[in-house]
């Protein structure tokens, strides 16, 4: 086992802070945009758009999307950056600019148009760290434990989603419904990212990138003081032999090959656009079966269900992450490994269905909240939700599509599967309030259900198991008709990876490659 010592475990816990923007913004900030204050701010109190409620919806809409399509920019702006700053630059850069957005957030004080300019300008800082941070993360672990070491990013996330919650529960029973109270749940969030901001200008560069920039001393002289070791010892030299072998072989991969060619042949290969597009479809199913949608408005849905006041709201939605959390983890270390990828995401859709069905049944029937079984049931449901969703394709659709794309157009597919992710996430928390509106809550379960269900079709019959099959191998899976592929199998025999177990490689696939469309290209020379 690998010696860790206290710059090892700093570095760690600091890196993994860049991921309290997104966590805490599907936690904190949804959940202030329901106190009476920030309603009060920015004009959402439901009075006050009698006759109008579309347009009540539209302008929660925008408060709440924008920092999203701002993260979709960030994140796409972020994958060059890496290269050309550095990691740690560009950690340090995207925390800035979304600890500036959130600044002008808190202070925008009922400015509309400067609330959405800052969500856009925090969301590209936002973006730019989903991207960076599980990249910068897994550079920095030794092969054994890279996974649990990546996977300390969701862990963090997840768990101020959870604290948001809770701290606009604080905000709502202690402190009166002035400015200062909205102010207070967005801006706390600046002291744990300020201090991981200064903490990291005592960290340095990954190995990996001085490597790639040909700064050898630099390199190894980090290296060693991440392993507590001396240089010159042999484990340190063998890691960086092995961080040079993956370097070399990346840039082999790659060589003359341009953008437009790899475009070409993923059109032109049938192996390879049925790769492509089974990871579109995933990505697709993904983000309009509900998930985004319902965690941002998770309040909301929670009062649609039966729970009764706001405190009691938000206490239930607290709950709600944590079990996200749990299920997130006892998917990754234990049931992707057990049941395997496609009995995960299947169940898991499955899941999803029926609680969308139930809720749509329940919207239609008893929203007046008189009938308490049903109403129980209906708040049982939400969990369950949950519960699918973080087993299924919550995290299911990142690990698959860094097993199936080669290295040679791992890269682009993956920067693709990035873009479609975080507009699709805009599109779906942009629409969500208004389909309640115009589909009377009920609707819209009933068109996540049927995604839901149209999701079971296509992923059942398209998406082969890939758990236990070499990367080099991969290509056998898909080359026969797309409807037939579900069936397929490779024959091989269990081999140990080369640089890590099985089960670390499985949780830095899910944490990293959701986030990272550089790293998707080196993990494939592996």
């Amino acid at each position: 086992m690998p010696t860790y010592n206290l710059y090892y475990l700093f570095t760690i816990v600091v890196i993994a802070c860049g991921s309290i923007p997104k966590g805490y913004d599907e936690g904190g900030f949804s959940s202030a945009t329901g106190l009476p204050s920030f309603k009060h701010d920015f004009d959402l109190i439901t009075d006050h758009w009698k006759g109008d409620a579309a347009g009540l919806a539209d302008r929660k809409a925008n408060i709440s999307s924008f920092g999203v399509l701002g993260a979709a920019f960030g994140s796409l702006v972020a994958i060059p950056l890496n290269d050309k700053l550095g990691r740690l630059r560009c950690w340090q850069l995207s925390m800035a600019v979304w600890m500036t957005g959130n600044l002008m957030q808190t202070f925008s004080s009922g400015i509309l148009g400067l609330m959405l300019f800052a969500r856009i300008w925090g969301g590209l800082g936002a973006g730019g760290l989903t991207v960076v941070a599980p990249l910068y993360l897994s550079e920095v672990a030794p092969a054994q434990s890279r996974g649990m070491v990546v996977s300390t990013y969701m862990v963090v996330l997840l768990s101020f989603l959870s604290i948001g919650f809770f701290i606009s529960y604080g905000a709502q029973r202690g402190l009166p419904p002035i400015q200062e109270q909205y102010r207070l749940v967005i801006s706390i969030v600046l002291v744990p990212t300020g201090l991981a901001l200064g903490a990291s200008f005592f960290l340095s560069d990954t190995p990996r990138f001085l490597a790639s920039k040909d700064k050898t001393e630099d390199a190894m002289a980090v290296l060693a003081r991440l392993r507590r070791s001396d240089r010159d010892e042999s484990a340190v030299a063998e890691e960086y032999r092995d961080l040079r072998h993956q370097v070399s072989i990346k840039q082999q991969a790659l060589e003359g090959a341009s953008t437009w060619t790899i475009i070409k042949e993923i059109v032109t290969i049938q192996t390879y656009h049925s790769r492509f597009l089974l990871g579109l479809t995933m990505q697709t199913v993904a983000q309009w079966s509900g998930g985004n949608g319902i965690t941002y408005y998770i309040p909301e849905i929670f009062q649609y269900a039966g729970v009764v006041g706001d405190n009691n709201s938000l206490i239930t939605s607290g709950a709600y992450g944590i079990v996200k959390l749990v299920f997130t983890m006892a998917f990754t270390w234990g049931l992707v490994d057990i049941f395997g990828r496609r009995r995960c995401f299947m169940l898991g859709l499955c899941l999803q269905c029926i609680t969308h069905i139930y809720m749509a049944i329940y919207m239609a029937l008893f929203s007046d909240g008189t009938n308490k079984p049903a109403s129980d049931a209906a708040i049982a449901s939400v969990f369950v939700y949950a519960v699918g969703w973080s087993i299924g394709l919550c995290t299911v659709q990142y690990l698959y599509v860094t097993e199936i794309y080669p290295t040679r157009i791992r890269s682009v597919c993956y920067a693709t599967n990035m873009a479609v992710h975080w507009f699709f996430q805009f599109a779906v928390v942009r629409v969500t309030p208004s389909m309640f509106v115009s589909l009377d809550v009920w609707g819209a379960y009933v068109f996540w259900a049927l995604i839901c269900a149209i999701g079971m079709v296509l992923l059942g019959l398209w998406a082969p198991e890939t758990k236990g099959v070499p990367m080099e191998k991969m290509e056998e899976l898909f080359n026969r008709p797309w409807w037939k592929t579900w069936r397929a199998k490779v024959d091989v025999t269990p081999t140990a990876l080369p640089f890590s177990s099985a089960k670390n490689s499985i949780v830095l696939r899910i944490y990293l490659h959701r986030y990272s469309a550089i790293y998707a290209v080196s993990e494939g020379s592996r």
